[in-house]
């Protein structure tokens, strides 16, 4: 009794919480904040198996996606109940995912009719051949004015009608009406809202636009992209707003995450919206650039959408609210960043831990000629080139281990300036600076490289959560929660760390960073049209 009273009058008073679900490629993480301060003041992160059943092919199993957020979770509660403070202090949980990952379920069962289709995943190649294939003039923007996007192996669309095609379980499920479609965020927020006894299926503005199904204009499922992919429309979740409050928290009462039931799903938006909104770029031409599994710059463009001429998507980028205007952004995508990094420690097993790349490309300082295009998932933003694939060139007796590990962060660094080249292009105004976040922005020789790469400053936010920062900032200014302010004059000043270019524009040093990212350039045309898919005769007709 004298030790609860003790714990109790210990506790710290902080005010309002909002927590964030973040569910990436590789990993995820439950993070809660302090509404008032944006302070992170705890966290649980749990890493997810990939699986590559086939070449191409990347999967994740939808329950282990479900329980490591219940694993978090719980975590994350311990922790905070150690660090004295209340957990029914959280008012609110915004949910923020890897984007265009798709997962059918049966909602009569609650269970997955298979395993999600990750983003990366090239199986769908043939199938976006055949669709380009059949618009007039084999136009893969074909969609573009309606969707912002190029048809592509990347989008959500695309995967789905695989899977229609290829699961029986999936087909017979959309026959007898149990299918229900959703990315990540979508299968969360059911399983979290109840399930199969009641749960809300919804996704936000933000997830909705990389599916290829949504009219970008009039921010709902198009009907004529629907039949367009033959996909039936009572399989889709109902769209909403990115700040709104979709459902209430069900959580089984044992857990000691079970007092976070009763609780407000009131945040929802992609990965890379997310980051967008807590790097706080809410005015028209700021941008921000995330390093994580893949690399995706991301410029907001105001109430209106800009199409690209350069090779960039339109999407949404947020809708702060059910009466809000939405907001758009420009935006580069790069498969592989982070991604290269695991590969290098898993798949070639010459670093055993992140950390040690940077050590061993430091070692050297040059990647002496040889470069890394790692194209592993085909070429996206500017090229969108489904057949390209990962290349190494330049090689001699003298290339090391140190200098591959130097050239997989140069081609981080000299992808992000493809695509900011584009970006200039695009908006006529270049950006005097770069904003980032992301896993790999820990690493300093990266941001450093990246700064002279394009030779502008590049500016780290101490608090390198910004994904899930802004997913928690959705869910607290959401109507019915409203702990978190977002009128500029509330939001709190961010500490940052700032790369300056360390290459003299006018010496010499400037000369060999254009060579480079010329000969860059040049690798990347050595690494596309390798993986096409016209059938291979073996001189007896068969394939």
């Amino acid at each position: 009794m004298n030790s609860r009273m003790a714990a109790s009058s210990s506790r710290v008073m902080l005010g309002p919480l909002v927590a964030a679900i973040d569910q990436g490629t590789s990993s995820t993480r439950f993070l809660v904040f302090n509404a008032k301060t944006a302070e992170l003041l705890s966290h649980h992160q749990v890493e997810i198996n990939q699986s590559f059943p086939k070449e191409g092919w990347v999967e994740e199993d939808p329950k282990e996606i479900l329980q490591s957020v219940y694993e978090c979770m719980e975590r994350t509660c311990e922790k905070l109940t150690q660090l004295n403070i209340d957990i029914s202090n959280i008012k609110a949980i915004g949910v923020t995912n890897q984007r265009e990952t798709t997962l059918v379920w049966d909602k009569e069962t609650g269970e997955p009719l298979y395993n999600a289709i990750v983003w990366l995943d090239l199986r769908t190649q043939s199938t976006a051949e055949r669709l380009i294939n059949k618009t007039p003039g084999r136009n893969k923007n074909h969609l573009k004015h309606k969707t912002g996007l190029p048809i592509s192996t990347y989008f959500s669309a695309v995967k789905l009608r695989w899977l229609m095609d290829n699961v029986d379980e999936v087909a017979e499920a959309v026959l007898t009406h149990r299918a229900m479609f959703g990315t990540v965020d979508s299968w969360l927020i059911w399983c979290l809202t109840g399930g199969k006894s009641g749960g809300v299926h919804c996704t936000d503005v933000t997830n909705a636009s990389r599916t290829m199904l949504f009219n970008i204009h009039t921010l709902d499922w198009d009907p004529e992209l629907c039949k367009y992919f033959d996909i039936p429309m009572e399989i889709l979740p109902k769209v909403r707003s990115s700040s709104e409050i979709y459902g209430l928290m069900k959580i089984c009462s044992s857990l000691k995450s079970g007092s976070l039931s009763g609780i407000p799903i009131s945040g929802c938006l992609g990965d890379q919206s997310a980051a967008l909104v807590g790097q706080m770029c809410f005015q028209e031409g700021q941008a921000k650039n995330t390093y994580g599994t893949g690399c995706f710059l991301l410029r907001n463009t105001g109430a209106k959408p800009v199409m690209s001429d350069h090779g960039l998507l339109t999407t949404v980028a947020y809708k702060l609210g059910r009466d809000k205007p939405a907001c758009y952004a420009l935006e580069g995508s790069v498969a592989i960043a982070g991604a290269v990094v695991r590969w290098l420690k898993d798949n070639l097993g010459i670093i055993q831990t992140s950390t040690e790349l940077e050590k061993l490309a430091a070692s050297v300082g040059t990647s002496y000629g040889c470069y890394f295009v790692p194209a592993f998932s085909g070429l996206y933003a500017p090229y969108w080139e489904p057949s390209a694939r990962g290349i190494i060139c330049g090689l001699t007796q003298f290339t090391n281990k140190s200098h591959l590990a130097f050239a997989a962060l140069e081609a981080v660094c000299f992808q992000t300036r493809e695509i900011l080249d584009a970006m200039n292009q695009d908006s006529g105004i270049p950006l005097t600076q770069l904003q980032v976040d992301g896993g790999m922005t820990s690493n300093r020789l990266l941001m450093q490289l990246q700064a002279d790469i394009l030779c502008i400053p590049v500016v780290k936010p101490s608090m390198p959560e910004t994904t899930a920062l802004g997913a928690a900032m959705a869910a607290g200014a959401a109507e019915g929660v409203s702990v978190w302010s977002l009128r500029p004059e509330d939001l709190s000043e961010v500490t940052s760390e700032k790369f300056e270019p360390q290459i003299n524009p006018e010496g010499q040093g400037a000369y060999e960073s254009e060579f480079r990212y010329a000969r860059w350039k040049k690798a990347v045309q050595r690494a596309m049209n390798w993986e096409t898919t016209e059938p291979i005769s073996n001189g007896n007709g068969h394939k």
